[in-house]
């Protein structure tokens, strides 16, 4: 079976991390196979070219975590989403100070602050660029 792209991997089926002790096991199974790197893509920036390793994978979980739980202020977590949690490609990390709306309804697409993954992100204001009538408000701004 082929890899999945980053694309696919990222615009598929995701389950939530709810307890941090979950978070705990997931990081554990993300260290556990971190001598074969890991891309850690803090997005907004330009993606990353090369995968992480060995003790950079464990570093950034632990400040990762310690983020999060300062910042979400709450007794469980909530902002991660993994593909699997026994063998985890990707994983999305919400930025708690920038959730947007939990229902959905204003119609914008809220990307996570990070994403950890096996495969090589591709930039995702490209992948995924701003709905047409964004576009045309822009175009209009300047025409």
């Amino acid at each position: 079976m082929a890899e999945k792209t980053f694309e696919q991997a990222f615009k598929g089926n995701f389950k939530g991390v709810l307890r941090w002790e979950q978070l705990e096991e997931l990081w554990q199974k993300v260290i556990a196979s971190a001598d074969d790197g890991w891309y850690l893509y803090a997005v907004g920036e330009q993606p990353p070219q090369q995968k992480q390793s060995g003790e950079k994978i464990p570093h950034f979980l632990q400040h990762l975590t310690e983020l999060l739980k300062q910042e979400h202020g709450e007794d469980y977590c909530g902002v991660v989403y993994t593909d699997d949690f026994q063998q985890p490609s990707i994983i999305k990390v919400y930025d708690p100070n920038h959730l947007g709306s939990s229902c959905g309804s204003s119609g914008l697409q809220i990307f996570p602050g990070w994403v950890i993954s096996k495969s090589k992100p591709e930039d995702l204001n490209v992948m995924m660029p701003p709905p047409n009538n964004r576009r045309r408000w822009w175009k209009r701004i300047f025409s």
